[in-house]
């Protein structure tokens, strides 16, 4: 009897290992698409009239302008597609921005991000909805149609991707993500060259067990608004 549970319990213990190790690879990327889209389209429930409040914002004041900003990012095997967010800017801003060429410079050296004190493009709804990251709830929408996954590398704008030089077709080899490594690590405080090793520290580590890690570490980081601007 005792021989029988010993059999039982290695078998048990094999097919676990088996399943870990298929998590790192097909069954992995499976589990992760299902997450995805469970998960994108709970939240899109509370997007929605979270959309509404910011559209009536949008139709006042130094606000007033369309909903959404989208921006073209470079997607999964050099595939480029349009990332979504809430507007926290005036209208034109990247016109704006490549216009003057003292802030594009700024924009560049500060690893493609202005600090918010020397942005004139954002707004006062805009510093709120960035600083809370409420910002970033329309990319359950990339989520959803598969553009972007709910953990992985940030995904980047094409003039960004210079930062990585060789590793560049090693950091698009997968799908970037909402929540990633570098963002759970520090955020906006982790400026080039720093980032690109992280972020392709997850590309070499990608597993269930470590996207779970980074999602937990990240909803701390939007709570205590770390990095955010």
């Amino acid at each position: 009897m005792d021989s029988v549970l010993l059999v039982s319990e290695m078998m048990i213990l094999k097919e676990s290992k088996m399943f870990f190790k298929n998590c790192n690879g097909a069954g992995y990327r499976f589990i992760k698409r299902v997450f995805d889209v469970v998960i994108s389209l709970c939240a899109l429930v509370f997007v929605l009239p979270i959309t509404l409040v910011v559209f009536i914002i949008d139709c006042m004041g130094e606000n007033k302008g369309p909903v959404f900003y989208k921006q073209k990012r470079i997607g999964k095997n050099h595939k480029p597609f349009y990332i979504y967010k809430y507007r926290s800017m005036v209208v034109d801003a990247d016109k704006k921005l490549y216009a003057n060429k003292k802030l594009y410079e700024l924009y560049v050296k500060n690893s493609y991000k202005l600090p918010p004190e020397q942005d004139p493009r954002i707004t006062r709804f805009g510093h709120f909805i960035r600083k809370t990251s409420l910002d970033e709830l329309p990319q359950f929408f990339n989520i959803l149609k598969g553009d972007m996954s709910l953990i992985g590398p940030r995904p980047v704008v094409e003039e960004e991707l210079k930062e990585y030089g060789d590793r560049v077709d090693k950091f698009l080899s997968v799908t970037p993500g909402a929540m990633g490594y570098w963002q759970a690590t520090g955020r906006s405080t982790i400026p080039y060259p720093e980032r690109c090793d992280v972020e392709l520290y997850y590309v070499d580590n990608a597993s269930l067990g470590f996207d779970i890690k980074i999602l937990f570490k990240n909803i701390i980081s939007i709570f205590k608004t770390e990095g955010a601007y």
